[in-house]
């Protein structure tokens, strides 16, 4: 949630209300316009202010035709009535809504078989209102068992965490409020996420855990994290250091088990502790809800999980907030029925087919080139060729704009500040008809910008609004 500020111009700015919004006494009700920074004093009627809220939101982007967030955007009718009527429970009152619990029960039972957890049923896992949350939960537990094996030494050293500088910006909140030191392994040339060797090299007696990303942000792409196991085999074997992996797999964790059946990057791997997902990715349920699941209850220090006496019931709970809405966890259990293996499988390879489809048409008018391709995650950035000067990424972005696409253009991270790529981000809904509508869009673009006599973007920080 970001932190937002009050009204930075002096004076009252009050809502302007049209006639035909008052369901009784038309001029009355314009008389009695609210203010838009402070409680109005009187009430007004239901569908004035309807209207109201209404007409403001009418100036946000069409979420269908955003490609910057991964986040699901369309749900069947039937999702949302079960939403709906379950959006007044409390998801942390299992005692008043059991079987709402057991909805998050089998939830959990379902991704622990799905990622291969030695026992299922021994898994331990929870919902969450999101990756972030699950990101954060899974660093708590990690950061606990390095400081239980460590009790000596801690709090005297300073506990450290090991990522790629592509990971999204959860973990650097994690290691900023959790007091955990971020090493980070940088890009180089055309590798875009971590190096298996390189996080290796970066691990000592502090290091709490090692993150490996199913599906970066940045462009989509897969990092090796069978070969980062491999890699801190060799440290233990080495060094005697054994340094537990987290998976994770906000996007990814919902795509390699259906598309990519042979990629071995979940509880098969020994070293992997933790695993988290968004199901409002690719799991395909509206925001917000996410998962976390440990191999085993050993992963998870019990110290951290609550046993609340709740309302005359005891609850053990693990979360960093208390009372959220049990609509989504109920919508992820009906996701899971409707659609199954073979559904999961036939959503992700269709957003697959359109990500690699428009991605080869981009390639093809020549002025672009690919850094993937949307054949891991169904997601591909590309950037401008080596010989288009006229303009550039962020132009791009900016001309989509114009007819409803909102096409995120941004920088990369360091070592390779130099490179500004736009990124398309294909989920569910978004279909192959509406790819073809944007690329005809930016082929039709092209010559405009081609007559350009340079890039139009002065400040690139400025134009990067957009943060992963």
């Amino acid at each position: 949630m970001p932190l937002n500020e009050g009204p930075r111009q002096p004076g009252e700015r009050r809502l302007s209300v049209n006639p035909f919004y008052g369901p009784a006494n038309p001029v009355g009700d314009m008389a009695e316009a609210p203010p838009t920074h402070r409680l109005p004093d009187q009430p007004i009627a239901p569908a004035t202010a309807h209207q109201l809220v209404r007409d403001e939101l009418m100036l946000d982007g069409n979420a269908r035709l955003n490609l910057a967030t991964f986040v699901t955007t369309w749900m069947e009718p039937e999702a949302g009535v079960l939403m709906a009527e379950c959006r007044d429970k409390n998801m942390i009152d299992k005692d008043e809504y059991p079987r709402t619990a057991e909805l998050e029960r089998r939830c959990v039972a379902m991704l622990a078989d799905l990622w291969h957890a030695p026992d299922p049923a021994a898994a331990v896992g929870c919902s969450t209102t999101g990756s972030s949350e699950a990101c954060m939960l899974a660093g708590m537990a990690l950061k606990r068992r390095w400081t239980r094996r460590n009790a000596d030494r801690y709090p005297g050293a300073r506990p450290n965490l090991v990522m790629g500088v592509n990971v999204q910006v959860c973990w650097e909140k994690f290691c900023n409020f959790w007091e955990v030191e971020a090493r980070l392994v940088p890009m180089e040339g055309e590798r875009f996420h971590l190096d298996p060797r390189a996080a290796a090299e970066l691990c000592d007696e502090n290091t709490i855990g090692v993150v490996g990303i199913l599906g970066s942000t940045f462009d989509g792409s897969y990092e090796p994290v069978a070969e980062l196991c491999a890699a801190l085999d060799a440290v233990q074997e080495r060094t005697g250091l054994d340094v537990p992996v987290h998976v994770d797999g906000a996007s990814g964790a919902m795509v390699a088990p259906f598309l990519d059946e042979d990629l071995v990057w979940d509880f098969r791997l020994p070293r992997v502790a933790s695993i988290n997902t968004s199901g409002h990715k690719y799991g395909l349920v509206y925001p917000g809800v996410g998962w976390a699941l440990w191999r085993d209850a050993e992963a998870l220090p019990e110290e951290l999980v609550f046993r609340v006496n709740y309302l005359g019931g005891d609850m053990p709970t693990f979360a960093l907030n208390f009372s959220r809405p049990g609509a989504q966890v109920v919508a992820q259990y009906y996701t899971f029925l409707r659609l199954g293996r073979d559904g999961y499988r036939a959503v992700q390879q269709a957003a697959r087919d359109v990500a690699t489809g428009m991605a080869g048409r981009i390639e093809a008018l020549g002025d672009f080139r690919l850094l993937t391709r949307g054949d891991e995650l169904p997601v591909f950035a590309f950037t401008t060729a080596p010989d288009v000067t006229a303009y550039d990424v962020f132009d791009v972005s900016r001309r989509l704009r114009e007819s409803g696409w909102l096409v995120p253009a941004y920088t990369f991270p360091a070592n390779r500040e130099d490179l500004s790529v736009l990124r398309v981000v294909c989920r569910n809904g978004f279909s192959a008809d509406l790819a073809e509508l944007l690329t005809q869009d930016l082929e039709r673009l092209l010559p405009e910008l081609r007559r350009q006599q340079r890039p139009l973007t002065r400040d690139k920080g400025v134009a990067t609004g957009f943060h992963h």
